[in-house]
């Protein structure tokens, strides 16, 4: 596998002012003129669709920079491309802490790959934040005080999907595809649980893909001649695609699927606008393209971006936006820290987080950390594809 890597915000060789009276304090990675940070992402292999998160995310640092950093910092966000291969990604994030000296990592995705750094990252005392992962694991101050996710947690997500069900279809006989690792597991054991004691009857079958897979074909077919009339995929990339799309032209279930699936150029209309439509997920941010968010002055602020630093990719794609609100996010907490970016105090204020409301959140979604729980999102929205965008299907508060 080819390596690629992404720099942005190039810092001017000469040192910034001091920009505040005081003592300062740095960890490595961060200067009076620099904050630098650090991530692997997917840009090749199964996943690579989901790359666009790290293209946003540098190119939000980049607007920044130009609007004079944060605290007069200019911010460099190293990129380096794992393919979604955990060996790649501890080989990548070592260089990243080792030799390029980051501050942070930041925005890695995927709980295999995460996972395969987790442990050094807390041994190393490097934090490990805003992860595009919701596994349970991450939220576990007290044993690994250095990880933060930035997902809703997926048990959270799942159990929502199950409460669904039961309200709206409680004689329904589910089929569930489920991602071979920590990340499907995850999911499957919040399915089960918000299904309660139903859970046995209702899923009426079980099948599972590893991530390396080519196709999932037989793995349908032995969905579908389950006789279910309900399917939760839990799958990513291609493989939702995949899974949509032979539903859809041959079978017809209800389907649910995971938040990080929800790309509509990226996923739903590589499987069919028609296979797609009806197909339900969570939501915590507005919708790109979406009619009702068009006179929206923070929707027309991410679309002024994309067309100023992202010109050639689709700012319909949820993961350009997603990776937009990543970025504030981090944004927000690298601020927090004014004048001590020390890897403490990144974590310190990444803990302190309250009330936080991104740039392209759904009205009443809210970011809350503690020290206690790293959990950032509690309020969810279901939502529904209808060919074209998502239409809300009413708020579901859920706490794990």
């Amino acid at each position: 596998m080819r390596r690629r890597i992404f720099v942005a915000g190039a810092v001017a060789a000469s040192v910034l002012p001091a920009i505040a009276r005081g003592q300062k304090k740095y960890g490595p990675g961060a200067s009076d003129g620099e904050i630098k940070l650090g991530q692997t992402l997917p840009y090749s292999g199964p996943l690579s669709a989901l790359g666009l998160v790290g293209k946003a995310e540098q190119a939000y640092f980049r607007m920044l920079n130009d609007q004079g950093g944060i605290n007069g910092r200019k911010v460099t966000l190293i990129s380096f491309d794992d393919g979604y291969s955990p060996p790649k990604t501890v080989e990548m994030t070592r260089q990243l802490v080792e030799k390029e000296q980051v501050l942070a990592i930041f925005s890695t995705l995927g709980t295999p790959t995460n996972t395969a750094i987790h442990r050094y990252l807390n041994q190393k005392k490097v934090p490990q934040l805003f992860i595009l992962s919701g596994a349970a694991k991450w939220n576990d101050p007290a044993n690994f005080p250095w990880t933060m996710m930035g997902l809703t947690a997926y048990r959270t997500e799942a159990a929502v999907y199950a409460r669904h069900i039961l309200k709206t279809r409680p004689a329904a006989k589910i089929a569930v595809l489920i991602q071979n690792d920590d990340f499907g597991k995850d999911y499957l054991e919040g399915f089960r649980k918000g299904l309660g004691d139903k859970a046995a009857t209702m899923i009426v079958a079980e099948a599972s893909y590893e991530s390396t897979d080519p196709t999932i074909e037989s793995q349908m077919i032995q969905l579908q001649t389950s006789g279910a009339d309900v399917l939760f995929s839990i799958a990513l990339g291609k493989h939702q695609s995949m899974a949509i799309r032979k539903a859809g032209e041959s079978w017809k279930p209800t389907i649910y699927f995971p938040f990080g699936a929800r790309s509509i150029p990226g996923v739903l209309r590589p499987a069919g606008v028609d296979n797609a439509r009806g197909v339900m997920t969570i939501a915590v941010d507005k919708t790109p393209g979406d009619p009702q968010w068009d006179d929206d002055a923070q929707m027309k602020a991410y679309f002024a971006f994309m067309k100023k630093y992202l010109p050639g990719e689709n700012p319909l794609d949820s993961s350009a936006s997603g990776g937009y609100g990543y970025a504030a996010l981090m944004a927000h907490v690298l601020r927090a820290c004014g004048d001590d970016l020390s890897r403490e105090n990144v974590m310190r204020q990444a803990a302190a987080i309250k009330d936080y409301v991104g740039p392209l959140v759904l009205p009443g979604i809210v970011v809350n950390t503690s020290p206690q729980s790293y959990l950032p999102y509690r309020r969810l929205r279901l939502q529904q594809f209808d060919g074209t965008t998502y239409k809300s299907l009413g708020d579901v508060f859920a706490d794990e």
